[in-house]
């Protein structure tokens, strides 16, 4: 099992209700794939370093902690490119 730390960044504009639904939904993914989360850290909205897709300059930032195997990841990433609400993401290994 590997440690593994995601940043992921969603679109300003949503409700509350939203970035609660997308952050369970994107976590029971982890979980459906058998990756135990460790940690959920809502960051809140916070200005972007620099312009996304030309009109965004500001997210909701989540970090995910959790251990698992590398299917988790590729299965997070699939629906993190799908769904138009994450406009950035970034996936981290952490070395044991």
């Amino acid at each position: 099992m590997n440690k593994y730390e995601t940043m992921f960044i969603l679109k300003p504009e949503l409700e509350e209700e939203a970035y609660d639904t997308l952050v369970e939904r994107f976590k029971g993914i982890l979980e459906g794939e058998g990756a135990e989360v460790t940690n959920v850290n809502r960051m809140g909205r916070r200005k972007l370093a620099y312009e996304v897709k030309k009109k965004f300059n500001e997210g909701y930032y989540v970090l995910f902690n959790y251990t698992g195997e590398s299917r988790a990841t590729d299965e997070l990433e699939r629906n993190f490119r799908i769904s138009d609400d994450v406009i950035r993401y970034l996936f981290v290994k952490e070395e044991e």
